[in-house]
């Protein structure tokens, strides 16, 4: 974080993650590197024979390692290629509800959702909603909130709310049981339902019908000049790395409930403005109307009071698609087809506070923007930044060997890394930062333009994003208020 006098305060810092790997190469690249190597000079040492027999799939391996398109192994786009044919090939992309099929798993939710449960908590604050994953044993819990524009208030303030945004995200360092935290920007045309009930209830019957004509007209046209704009803040916990050890389900909500507060309380100097915890009945909401946003009108109607008992309409079993497929580069689900993005590199140069106001701001197509932020525990972050320093050192060694000049890349990302860990010496937080970005159209011919806008809206942003090409299911519900994220879910559960 960098300002000057009358100049505009700019963050910037980010950097990927670097082991002590050869030509760029993570440590277990370069182990699979190392070993195919050995093999072939054990090869060679043996016989001619046995050197040809091993030198096809060891130059394969080596080739697809190093090899990279887009920053991308070779090898890895292969495996993925590989598992996505195989995965089609038995109906794993598909998905059919109890509407269409009767089976013992025909009324839940598809794909990374399916081993997820809604829990209804009752506390004396209120009640809230509890997404449960059981396979990974996470819970989490979303706090609906109303962001402040920078742009409406004085630079100062800005600055101050982005300083105690980092203090919030510092201070889940010393939180074990919080695992991840994923802040969302739901955005999408208005559909006009409200207004239209308002203007219904408040019509007299004796109204002219000229002023009856030029309302109607009023709420035909409201959804063309106004959007539903949610901001939620998502904490996943982890109730098995709670200090307090809960034995049993109740407990591990209790513990929750206790620690939730605190962070809500806290958000508040953030810019934001805190609106309550989720209810059940509103995590519900968004899941229907995200795969059916036909819907999102009715949805809305029954969330807002226009039934008496909205459950009755509204479960958690029943609330994804009927129907969905899966395609190598987007995601259809009833009456929607979505495509979703991963951050592939984060801004290179220094950036100002409203950097992403361009990609998170109302567009002509619903989008929802998530950033997944994983802190390490404050024990954790020391370590973890002197790994990243000595790599850094490593590196230079290892060029200074091979006598070759240090590039302008390579002396940015050591300086880097060098800040980084004079920042968490001096109390910051250390974390891992991604962001996915999702966009939903009713008409499939809209799909192109709607892939054009959110990509020209990253280039303003001065991000990259990669299309999520054979994993579009599971970038859609890492948008979701779910607590599900791709990169902690690769660790535990692989596919």
């Amino acid at each position: 974080m960098t300002s000057t006098d009358g100049q505009v305060r700019t963050y910037g810092g980010w950097r990927r993650s670097r082991g002590m790997g050869l030509m760029g190469l993570g440590s277990g690249q370069t182990l699979l590197v190392l070993i195919a190597l050995t093999v072939l000079i054990i090869s060679a040492s043996l016989s001619p024979t046995a050197l040809a027999i091993a030198a096809g799939p060891a130059l394969l391996i080596i080739g697809g390692t190093v090899l990279r398109w887009d920053g991308v192994p070779l090898l890895h786009g292969v495996l993925q290629r590989v598992r996505w044919g195989w995965g089609s090939a038995r109906g794993y992309t598909s998905y059919r509800s109890g509407v269409t099929v009767a089976h013992a798993q025909a009324w839940r939710l598809p794909g990374l959702l399916a081993p997820t449960t809604l829990l209804a908590v009752t506390d004396p604050a209120g009640d809230f909603g509890l997404v449960w994953h059981k396979r990974v044993g996470t819970m989490t819990a979303t706090v609906r909130t109303a962001a402040t524009s920078t742009w409406l208030v004085d630079r100062d303030q800005a600055t101050s709310w982005v300083s105690n945004w980092g203090g919030w995200l510092s201070s889940l360092g010393y939180l074990p049981i919080v695992r991840w935290v994923t802040i969302t920007v739901d955005t999408a045309p208005a559909s006009g339902s409200r207004l239209a009930d308002y203007v219904a209830r408040r019509v007299a019957p004796n109204a002219p019908a000229s002023a009856r004509r030029v309302l109607a007209q009023l709420v035909e046209t409201s959804p063309a000049a106004a959007a539903d704009v949610e901001t939620r803040v998502t904490v996943t916990f982890d109730p098995a790395h709670s200090p307090a050890r809960p034995r049993n389900l109740d407990e591990s909500v209790a513990e929750i409930g206790r620690t939730l507060p605190g962070l809500m309380d806290s958000l508040g100097s953030c810019g934001v403005t805190v609106l309550g915890r989720a209810t059940a009945q509103d995590l519900t909401a968004t899941v229907r109307t995200a795969y059916d946003p036909l819907a999102r009108g009715d949805v809305a109607r029954l969330v807002s009071g226009g039934d008496s008992n909205p459950g009755r309409w509204l479960d958690w079993d029943t609330a994804g698609p009927v129907a969905a497929e899966e395609h190598y580069d987007h995601y259809q689900h009833d009456s929607g087809w979505s495509v979703s993005w991963a951050w592939h590199e984060a801004p290179r140069a220094q950036v100002h506070a409203d950097v992403l106001s361009r990609l998170l701001a109302p567009g002509p197509y619903p989008k929802r923007v998530s950033l997944v932020y994983r802190p390490f525990s404050a024990g954790q972050a020391a370590t973890i930044v002197e790994r990243e320093v000595n790599a850094a050192a490593f590196r230079d060694a290892l060029r200074a060997a091979q006598k070759r000049d240090e590039n302008a890349r390579d002396r940015a990302d050591k300086d880097r890394a060098l800040r980084a860990a004079q920042e968490e010496a001096a109390g910051s937080g250390v974390g891992l930062m991604s962001m996915f970005v999702t966009v939903t159209v009713t008409d499939k011919a809209e799909l192109g333009r709607a892939i054009a806008d959110v990509e020209s809206r990253a280039e303003v942003a001065k991000i990259r994003l990669r299309r999520l090409w054979a994993s579009q299911a599971a970038g859609f519900v890492t948008t979701l208020p779910c607590g599900i994220c791709p990169p902690q879910l690769a660790t535990q559960w692989p596919r």
